[in-house]
């Protein structure tokens, strides 16, 4: 595929539309957005007051709040990923026996664990922070409103207890874990803890009088890991493509994938929302968006990606006044797909057919329903008049279930002495050529 280019001016007008109806309806100060496909920008726009007079507005710093949180959840996973720290076992097996030690870092990540949202104590975002010794002397675990497990219920605190599991496994502070291993490596040059060189005024909006009120810019201290970094959109392009594509220095997109897959949610939101692994789900685009909404005192973010259309968008205002900018990013990216659809990933031919799957590809039944079983790329994908049921890829020797019904399990060849196949078994699950194969041994037995 070519390199993305840049959007047509109708388009680029369009969506500069958005964010002006946005900036106005939001009485906000200032709207900063970005669009990326296929891993690099494809537009930029500004509306409202320049966030720091004399600078570009793409590079100047704005606090993202709890996007912060999918950061924090990157270098969890890259713990998990290297085998130091597993997904379900508890955070005291890093932490010791502090409040809440019991969680797991999965409950925790998905926002499953029951606990508390807030940290005992005046308002976190707004206060000078303490250190997490302190932080944790303040909660002996007793403030959970919910079972673990039981139900979605958003906890920053829970943020505070997985940065301090990334420092000391790494025998350093957060932050620099942050900067080291993910900032450093995708070139996000301008992302920082606090604030440093162009950087807005965050703001709250006087109800009645539409007078700006400055808000105050805290160290949060041990709840850091939950909403402190600092970022521009130019460098939150940055974060949105490693969030499409990986990075090998940072987390492969197989795990990114992985934690995008629903883990908690609330019958409350129906189908229109659920948490991943760090990262907020949204219904739409494609079928699901994948990142997260930050909101710290004075600034609103947003930052989403679509997997399958290969987009992202990024939203940053310096003002709190019942703005949504996961709904504005949600609407760039509808915007864009309306005027410049994305293009599918080119078809390629499959390369030398695996052991496993010769004689595998063709036309198979289960009972009388046809299945047409085809190489994908590097995959053997299950269509259903032309519908995608499941998909199986080659691990090792095995055929494992990636998707659908399937997912998970092995795929069974069967073959007769000859080594041409016989059948197809996945859990009790047989594939025929033919509707109930005579020389198969089919479950309950052939219809007369």
């Amino acid at each position: 595929m070519t390199a993305a280019a840049r959007v047509g001016d109708q388009t680029a007008h369009r969506l500069l539309g958005r964010v002006a109806a946005a900036q106005a309806s939001g009485r906000l100060p200032s709207v900063v957005a970005s669009v990326v496909r296929d891993g690099e920008p494809v537009w930029n726009g500004h509306y409202g007051a320049d966030p720091v007079p004399g600078h570009d507005p793409q590079d100047v710093q704005f606090r993202i709040g709890s996007i912060t949180k999918t950061m924090t959840a990157v270098l969890v996973l890259r713990l998990v990923a290297e085998g130091r720290v597993g997904l379900d076992e508890p955070v005291s097996a890093v932490l010791g026996e502090v409040g809440y030690a019991d969680q797991t870092m999965r409950a925790l990540l998905a926002h499953g664990s029951g606990m508390q949202s807030e940290p005992a104590g005046q308002w976190w975002e707004r206060t000078p922070g303490v250190g997490f010794e302190e932080l944790a002397a303040r909660h002996d675990g007793s403030g959970a409103v919910f079972v673990p497990g039981e139900r979605f219920h958003y906890s920053n605190l829970g943020y505070a207890l997985l940065g301090e599991v990334v420092a000391r496994a790494n025998g350093r502070p957060w932050e620099q874990c942050l900067r080291e291993q993910l900032l450093e490596p995708l070139g996000m040059q301008r992302t920082s803890y606090l604030p440093e060189g162009a950087a807005a005024q965050g703001h709250s909006v006087h109800p009645y009088e539409s007078r700006l009120v400055a808000e105050p810019a805290t160290d949060t201290a041990a709840m850091a890991p939950a909403g402190q970094v600092w970022a521009t959109a130019d460098d939150l392009g940055r974060y949105a493509a490693f969030l499409l594509a990986g990075h090998p220095d940072v987390l492969d997109v197989a795990t990114l994938r992985e934690a995008a897959h629903p883990q908690s949610g609330d019958r409350h939101d129906a189908l229109a929302y659920a948490h991943g692994l760090g990262f907020q789900l949204f219904a739409g685009g494609s079928g699901m968006l994948v990142g997260h909404g930050g909101s710290m005192p004075g600034f609103l973010a947003g930052c989403l990606v679509d997997h399958e259309r290969r987009t992202g968008a990024v939203v940053l205002a310096n003002a709190t006044s019942g703005f949504s900018p996961t709904g504005l990013a949600v609407e760039l990216l509808e915007e864009l797909e309306r005027c410049e659809p994305a293009l599918p990933r080119p078809w390629e031919p499959t390369g030398p057919l695996p052991p496993q799957l010769h004689g595998v590809p063709g036309v198979w039944h289960w009972g009388n329903t046809a299945l047409l079983f085809r190489m994908e790329g590097s995959d053997l994908v299950v269509r259903r008049d032309g519908e995608e049921k499941y998909r199986f890829g080659v691990r090792g020797a095995e055929l494992v279930g990636l998707s659908g019904y399937h997912a998970g399990e092995r795929l069974e060849v069967a073959r007769r002495p000859d080594g041409s196949v016989s059948h197809l078994v996945a859990a009790t699950f047989v594939y025929t050529r033919t509707p109930y194969d005579p020389d198969v041994p089919v479950p309950g037995g052939h219809p007369e």
